[in-house]
């Protein structure tokens, strides 16, 4: 295994990235796509790749993923499709694995089925995404699809995307599950006006994951999901992790803290990933990117230290002072 392969990590995200982002991995841009993980690669040296373990089988996976809402949602255009296999490169090099899509996200399932077909050798990756239908056999027919367009011979992870029709889809889910077709079944929301029927389909159902919106700016899911996702031993995906890119529109132009330091912080793309993978009901962050240089910088934030409860609180505060 390569060095980058033993010290990098994985994660992502989209739109405006704050100017810190940017000056630190001015340098790696210009590179070859491997060799510009040399600006951070003592981060990574730090510390082993954070893994987290799923509840209901003791698999390990690592903390950042990818999602591909907006982001791989391209037309056949060979430059843009160019452009997302250098950012699939980087996240596979990067030991990432978890890759999550929707078939509401328009051709992100065919697009990321497509472009990891193209790679050599072809990865082994952790295929998640969504099912958001009405109907018992509509439901089957676009899992089906799914999995076709995503290139896998399974999915590994089925989630009721946004509770739709979730009395129907989830037994299907487990069904399928139960006969070896799917290794895990999920639901997924990014309302907070969803959170009391979401909670209640915690309580009442045996799932393998969740997935939710939870940020340093949205922390709504403390309060009541994720101690029920540890009490219910579920897995969490959190989505949404830098708001939409809103985060560092708070952060612009300032500089990072000296104390960030001690759990090896190097931008505030990591600041805000560190401070989600720590809480320790989370599995999975899934921050979606269409920019190499900026998932390098997010699978960046699964090496070295991370926050404990008293540095956790110190984020919090400094974020919420600005």
């Amino acid at each position: 295994m390569s060095a980058i392969n033993k010290t990098f990590t994985n994660s992502n995200e989209l739109e405006h990235q704050g100017l810190e982002r940017r000056s630190l991995l001015k340098a790696a841009v210009s590179l070859p796509l491997l060799a510009g993980f040399s600006p951070i690669i003592n981060a990574f040296e730090k510390g082993a790749l954070v893994r987290r373990t799923i509840p209901t089988s003791g698999e390990a996976i690592p903390a950042v993923g990818m999602g591909s809402y907006q982001t791989f949602n391209v037309a056949a255009d060979n430059q843009a499709k160019q452009n997302l296999v250098k950012v699939l490169k980087t996240f596979f090099a990067a030991n990432g694995t978890l890759i999550d899509s929707s078939p509401m996200y328009g051709r992100s399932e065919a697009v990321i089925g497509e472009l990891i077909n193209q790679l050599e050798p072809k990865p082994n990756y952790f295929a998640a995404s969504k099912v958001w239908t009405y109907g018992e056999q509509a439901g089957k027919n676009a899992i089906k699809e799914t999995t076709r367009r995503m290139g896998v011979g399974k999915m590994d992870l089925m989630q009721v995307h946004n509770l739709r029709d979730w009395q129907v889809q989830l037994p299907t889910l487990q069904q399928m599950k139960k006969e070896g077709t799917l290794r895990y079944t999920g639901i997924t929301t990014s309302f907070l006006g969803q959170y009391d029927d979401f909670e209640e389909v915690m309580k009442s159902q045996q799932l393998d994951f969740v997935q939710l919106n939870y940020n340093i700016k949205v922390r709504e899911a403390e309060k009541r999901l994720l101690p029920l996702a540890q009490d219910k031993g579920m897995a969490v995906i959190v989505n949404m992790p830098y708001e939409k890119g809103r985060l560092f529109k708070v952060v612009k132009g300032k500089q990072l803290p000296e104390w960030t330091k001690e759990f090896d912080c190097q931008s505030w793309g990591q600041f805000f990933l560190k401070f989600i993978i720590s809480h320790p009901a989370v599995t999975c962050a899934i921050p979606a990117t269409s920019k190499v240089h900026h998932m390098k910088d997010n699978m960046a934030a699964m090496t070295g230290r991370l926050p404990d409860a008293k540095m956790r609180q110190k984020m919090l505060n400094y974020f919420e002072s600005l």
